[in-house]
């Protein structure tokens, strides 16, 4: 299955990279892909060393003749996004990614492709392993836990690093040189309430929302996609306002970077209202549909009777938080007013848990300004405080801001156009790059960010362009020749 993977060219790419998904490796789980790590670097003869969070560091000497050049800081995260399909039996703690080739494109059979950030991972590892790609002194930095709160670069010590330059290999699109990006916390929203029985005379329901294309919750927070979680909360708050719809359990979202593709709901209504709810929910539910149906053409509302389950939320509490995550804000907050086309501020409600007495909401706020980012948090917090919940913020870390004067920058500007016969667009995005995090401990180290296009990241639909990765590849060998000197 993945051996025709590894007859792609640049064939030194793609095999780390059908190596490195051979490994299971979601966030907070990377044991086995820092062993692989160790392994990998000590079976070539380099110094390789594990830092007490779990990064890994392996330094490869110049090549002859670039001895001179300043030392080279290579960084990517091991860790990958964990989403499945429904349908789509997969363990990520078990198994490896199953890829197969699609009209120019590499994707996985029903899961995350981990090329985010696993090409840029390959890409390293195979300049580790070549013997006749000429390059300076390389220090190898392959961090954990990039996708769900930058605990390695958080927990990076200064001193450990040594490099003048560093080339991040974080970003989606090939034609982009990325010289800044958001910030982010996380927003999370909580409450008890006591559940109270049935009562004789329901009707029992579920509502499931699938099909919904997901992606990355900062890099495709602009372009409407649709969110399980607000277009449930749309179908629970009308079923609650025309039939005093009860609401037993509420399951959406999974991740916090990723925006919700599918959203579940277990619903009580009078017996004698459910065939009016029934008829009013297929009416909605269509309405919902024609709304999304340019972005998201397979988004799928089915409402059927089920069991009558035995407790639902008491009434004002239930009232409350479905006016709290109606009101609650979600996608971009403000635009950038001095970088054109940048979303400024943004919010995610990623992940809704109701069920057992317990209400969690799970929201992932970025910006690029700290003030804004400070404004929208405050919003979420008095939207969510004034139903009674408990509001907490957590992992916080701060933006990249954009050097237009870096001198590295204009190394990657000048071998982009040369190689391409046009500018690059560079730009700072949306989305958390490891870079602010690390700049902190290491704020003289010039960096900079590039990758391959890869689409649809952390969604089962991510795919990454083989026409792409060979643009790229050739860009990193070029970049490399160029190092400045000491």
């Amino acid at each position: 299955m993945n051996s025709e993977i590894r007859e792609l060219e640049p064939k030194a790419l793609w095999n780390k990279f059908a190596d490195l998904n051979a490994v299971p490796r979601p966030s907070k789980k990377e044991e086995r892909v820092i062993a692989f790590m160790k392994d990998f670097g000590e079976s070539l003869g380099l110094i390789t060393e594990i830092d007490a969070v779990g990064n890994v560091l392996i330094k490869k000497p110049a090549t002859p003749g670039m001895e001179d050049r300043k030392v080279v800081v290579m960084q990517s995260h091991l860790d990958m996004v964990h989403q499945k399909n429904a349908d789509t039996d997969f363990d990520f703690d078990t198994q490896g990614i199953e890829m197969y080739v699609d009209n120019g494109w590499v994707r996985a059979r029903g899961t995350t492709l981990g090329a985010d950030n696993g090409l840029g991972v390959a890409t390293i590892m195979a300049i580790l392993e070549a013997k006749n790609i000429q390059h300076p002194a390389i220090e190898a930095l392959f961090t954990i836990d990039e996708e769900t709160g930058m605990t390695g670069a958080m927990g990076l010590e200064g001193g450990w690093l040594q490099g003048d330059i560093l080339l991040n290999l974080d970003t989606e699109e090939d034609d982009e040189i990325g010289v800044g990006c958001a910030g982010g916390i996380d927003v999370t929203a909580r409450r008890t309430y006591k559940e109270e029985k049935v009562e004789n005379g329901k009707v029992g329901y579920s509502i499931s929302i699938t099909g919904l294309n997901g992606g990355h919750s900062g890099m495709d927070i602009h372009k409407g996609l649709g969110n399980a979680n607000k277009i449930m909360t749309r179908l629970l708050f009308d079923g609650f306002e025309n039939f005093g719809l009860q609401v037993s359990e509420i399951r959406g979202g999974s991740l916090r970077n990723a925006i919700p593709r599918e959203s579940f709901a277990t619903v009580v209504v009078d017996a004698v209202q459910s065939e009016a709810f029934e008829y009013e929910m297929k009416v909605f539910s269509k309405t919902i549909k024609e709304e999304l149906s340019l972005v998201e053409s397979n988004l799928d509302i089915i409402i059927t009777k089920v069991e009558l389950p035995k407790k639902v939320l008491e009434l004002g509490v239930q009232e409350g938080i479905l006016k709290a995550m109606y009101a609650a804000h979600n996608g971009v907050y403000t635009m950038s007013l001095s970088i054109p086309d940048l979303v400024e501020t943004s919010n995610n409600i990623a992940k809704v848990t109701i069920a057992e007495g317990e209400i969690t909401i799970e929201c992932l706020t970025r910006s690029s300004v700290e003030s804004s980012k400070t404004d929208l948090v405050n919003k979420l917090r008095a939207t969510f405080e004034l139903t009674g919940c408990e509001v907490t913020t957590s992992g916080d870390y701060p933006g990249w801001a954009p050097n237009m004067q870096s001198p590295v920058l204009k190394v990657l500007d000048s071998v982009y156009e040369t190689l391409n016969g046009e500018k690059a667009h560079v730009a700072a995005c949306h989305a958390g790059l490891e870079c602010g995090i690390l700049g902190q401990n290491y704020p003289n180290m010039d960096m900079i960010s590039f990758g391959p296009t890869i689409l649809g990241a952390h969604s089962p639909d991510e795919r990454a362009s083989i026409p792409s990765a060979q643009k790229y590849w050739k860009f990193v060998l070029e970049i490399l020749k160029e190092i400045p000197k000491k």
